[in-house]
């Protein structure tokens, strides 16, 4: 029988609600780390290999709608629909603050430097808050159009983007002097903006369209169509030449970045995928769905023949892993459980 080659994801379970925000950590002298946020109030921190649970971080008493991770994946920070914002210790899940917002705060990120936490929500207001001094008041820069929905540092710390859930474009801003200094014109809300990790490129993801942006000079470089709606993109970090999407139809579409054609589509949520990332070495990649799940893809998929059944998680016999040592890993971790 001809082989075709088929995704087999590990499945990752623990969240009782649906998972709306993923981020990958750098690679560290540790390995490389994954946290997930949900509307079930609890991020959870996994290994990002193998998708093994590590620890779950208690504290929220609302939606938690986005969580990341600071360089060195020492500590985790939460925005939640509880009004606030948490920085939590990554190594004991203990609390180490919590920024008191007035409103829903639906994004967060670590400076590069790791000495700040940039901050948005509802109230269209973004904050800095200088975690060396953890109860002084944060910086303010507001004029946002609308509430915020996605925030991110780039160029060595010094500008910030933010897109809007109810008005269309991402905006850039000069810390130095506080102002909207660029802004990236789309026909929808932007639901997704990822800076690529060579800072080079920005991925945006609005409606039925995946665009590339130069970071530098803040130009189209491609825009691409995609079969449905979308809410999340993704660029391959290592070599860029190619991108996931995923959005209203539950699957993970990969496509080349080069040309836009569909490379592959990876089907196994049962509700539509609010958020996809690659791993930091580009060997795999994430997905997060309203069905509470996390699922981690090989990029380069294992193969089995078309009509073997695999059972739940369970490893199948026929399954070859492609020739690298993270396949082999992966593949030997197919027995993952709730958390």
């Amino acid at each position: 029988m001809e082989k075709k080659k088929v995704a087999l994801p590990l499945v990752c379970h623990g969240h009782s609600r649906p998972v709306v925000d993923l981020f990958y950590s750098p690679i560290t002298p540790d390995g490389y780390f994954l946290i997930s946020a949900s509307k079930d109030s609890t991020p959870m921190l996994r290994n990002g290999e193998t998708g093994d649970w590590i620890g779950t971080f208690e504290g929220h008493k609302g939606a938690v709608w986005s969580s990341c991770l600071d360089t060195n994946a020492l500590r985790v920070a939460s925005a939640s629909a509880d009004f606030s914002a948490k920085l939590w210790d990554a190594l004991t899940g203990d609390e180490l603050h919590s920024f008191e917002h007035k409103h829903i705060v639906r994004a967060c990120a670590f400076s590069e430097d790791t000495h700040h936490l940039l901050t948005g929500g509802v109230e269209k207001i973004l904050r800095i808050f200088d975690l060396n001094r953890l109860d002084a008041a944060p910086r303010e820069v507001d004029n946002s159009p609308g509430s915020i929905r996605t925030v991110a540092w780039l160029h060595s710390d010094q500008t910030i983007l933010s897109s809007c859930s109810d008005t269309s474009g991402v905006r850039f801003w000069d810390l130095r002097s506080g102002k909207i200094v660029q802004t990236l014109e789309t026909k929808s809300p932007v639901t997704s903006a990822e800076v690529s990790q060579d800072g080079r490129y920005i991925t945006t993801a609005d409606g039925s369209t995946v665009k590339f942006w130069d970071s530098n000079h803040f130009e189209l470089v491609k825009s691409y169509y995609m079969p449905c709606n979308v809410e999340s993109a993704s660029l391959e970090p290592k070599h860029g030449n190619k991108f996931i999407a995923g959005g209203e139809d539950m699957w993970v579409h990969v496509f080349d970045f080069h040309t836009g054609k569909e490379l592959g589509c990876n089907k196994g949520h049962h509700g539509p995928i609010h958020c996809v990332r690659f791993a930091p070495g580009g060997e795999s990649y994430a997905s997060g769905s309203e069905d509470g799940t996390i699922r981690i893809w090989l990029t380069s998929p294992v193969s089995r023949e078309e009509s073997d059944a695999v059972p739940g998680n369970a490893p199948n016999p026929k399954v070859k892993a492609v020739a690298d040592e993270v396949t082999r890993k992966i593949k030997n971790s197919l027995h993952i459980g709730t958390a």
